[in-house]
């Protein structure tokens, strides 16, 4: 397995080692261990583990996981301090980067597919943004030709219901 399997897993299952949406801050301490960053502002909580960032949000008197994003940019610069070692353990070795097309096939090893979404929803001339249909996870691929050798690399997965609801 690897950084590429992990990404795949979690853009057709939108979960992270079986915890996902809804999930409480506890859950996923549980899960992804204790060495991670956290940002309070008012009711809001956003939890950092490196590759891995989460959203939560305080609703009597609970905080679930409202946002899950997977920042594969960020090992471009530091694998092993980003990935948390429980996806280390389980997914094995990360890259720097991760091809879109390499992505795209291993979600259809799945059996899923993947759309590439308008760029006037939402995206700037040098992101494309791309949805898999059946899990709604958001695909944020590198676009730059000023930066050829970037272009085409996973900038990020967005797994958050509510927001590409609401962004519908």
């Amino acid at each position: 397995m690897s950084g590429l399997d992990f990404y795949a897993h979690v853009a057709t299952r939108g979960d992270v080692l079986g915890v996902g949406i809804g999930a409480q801050p506890a859950e996923w301490e549980a899960r992804l261990g204790a060495d991670f960053l956290d940002t309070e502002d008012g009711s809001l909580l956003r939890r950092d583990y490196g590759l891995v960032e989460l959203s939560f949000q305080e609703e009597d008197r609970a905080r679930p996981c409202f946002g899950v994003s997977v920042q594969v940019h960020r090992l471009r610069w530091d694998i092993e301090s980003s990935v948390p070692a429980a996806l280390r353990e389980a997914y094995g070795v990360f890259a720097p980067s991760t091809r879109f097309e390499d992505l795209a096939a291993a979600i259809a090893g799945l059996g899923c597919s993947v759309e590439r979404e308008p760029d006037e929803n939402g995206t700037s001339g040098d992101m494309h943004r791309y949805r898999v249909p059946e899990s709604g996870v958001r695909i944020f691929v590198r676009a730059d030709e000023n930066t050829p050798e970037r272009a085409g690399a996973v900038w990020s997965l967005s797994v958050s219901p509510a927001w590409w609801r609401a962004a519908a």
